[in-house]
């Protein structure tokens, strides 16, 4: 998630100016404007509080990635069978022989 872009367009989208956004999240407009272009980043209560001063809530969705190399969790075979279901999200290989008449030869 890009903090600095949500608070950035939850201000906008609600219409209110950098400074007014910052009195109703009880924040200063610099703490705010620095939240906005991701020089800080705000703890998940403060974001809460500053996507809430905007009329909006958060929504968080969780999705299972793949464990990294050397990850202690899971099986081998629970990780082939990831690897395998994204390798099915690909086209496959087209064939290298070309299967077409060479003309001006004759057999």
């Amino acid at each position: 998630m890009n903090v600095h872009f949500a608070i950035k367009t939850a201000r906008q989208q609600s219409g209110l100016s950098l400074r007014e956004l910052a009195r109703r999240a009880k924040t200063s407009h610099s703490t705010l404007a620095a939240y906005e272009s991701g020089i800080k980043i705000p703890k998940i209560e403060t974001l809460e509080r500053i996507i809430g001063a905007a009329g909006f809530a958060i929504d968080i969705h969780l999705e299972k990635r793949m464990r990294h190399h050397g990850s202690s969790t899971g099986t081998k075979g629970e990780e082939l069978e990831q690897v395998l279901a994204l390798a099915q999200q690909f086209p496959a290989r087209p064939n290298r022989h070309l299967d077409a008449p060479i003309f001006g030869r004759t057999p």
